[in-house]
């Protein structure tokens, strides 16, 4: 049963982080298309940060979201083949507190 219960938190915490990859994503595709038919110069704005600095910073948010995705996904292959929950550095359990933490843990917190 706690197989059961692992897999269904990991498959939902994978579905709120696949839809907020593809929120981030269409931010990104729509701060790319609102500035494709400026010609402002945002580089010398005083009032706040340029578009460069705002889609980098949505760039940024994006590949490490993809990554936690990415994790995740490794996580439910581990869950797969039995090696969930097992540390790969020194082979002992990753306490139940870490994993709840982290559920893609792939070390415990020594091994970290």
């Amino acid at each position: 049963m706690a197989d059961d219960d692992t897999r269904a938190g990991l498959e939902q915490a994978r579905s709120a982080v696949a839809g907020e990859v593809g929120r981030l994503e269409a931010d990104l595709r729509a701060v790319f298309e609102a500035s494709k038919d400026s010609n402002a110069d945002d580089e010398h704005d005083p009032e706040g940060s340029t578009i460069a600095y705002e889609r980098a910073q949505l760039a940024a948010v994006l590949d490490a979201t993809r990554r936690r995705l990415a994790d995740l996904d490794e996580a439910l292959a581990r869950l797969d083949s039995g090696d969930y929950g097992i540390c790969e550095r020194c082979g002992r359990p990753i306490p139940a507190g870490r994993l709840a933490i982290r559920p893609f843990a792939r070390t415990c917190v020594a091994c970290a």
